[in-house]
């Protein structure tokens, strides 16, 4: 069982920085495979990145690739999302989640664990 809560959220304008941070519970972090995902007013929840249990491991969302970077630390069993470059479209509820198995995965049915979801909104 893995507790995920997201924090970071904001309103930012075009072109800033966010940092979003997602904690979660339980001893057994480093074995699970995270994920960023984002929902959009009337949209469906789309991927925005994924690490594997090893650091090393990353993939992203052609729409991100280039300005957002995902990280985490195993030792603070946090996972991480650097957006830089952020546009009016990034803005949307951004979503912390996590399973175990096989990484890469994309589609949100696969992750099992889901934070509450925090805010981002960018004005132009």
């Amino acid at each position: 069982q893995v507790q995920l809560v997201e924090s970071g959220g904001g309103l930012v304008q075009a072109g800033g920085s966010l940092r979003l941070s997602c904690a979660a519970s339980g001893r057994t972090f480093s074995s699970y495979v995270m994920g960023w995902f984002r929902q959009a007013p009337g949209k469906e929840r789309e991927f925005v990145a994924t690490i594997s249990w090893n650091p090393v491991n990353t993939y992203y969302a052609d729409s991100v690739k280039g300005r957002f970077t995902i990280s985490r630390d195993n030792a603070k069993n946090t996972v991480y999302l650097q957006m830089n470059s952020l546009k009016p479209e990034d803005t949307a509820v951004y979503y912390c989640a996590a399973y175990s198995g096989v990484w890469p995965k994309l589609s949100r049915y696969d992750y099992r664990y889901w934070g509450q979801g925090t805010q981002v909104t960018v004005s132009s």
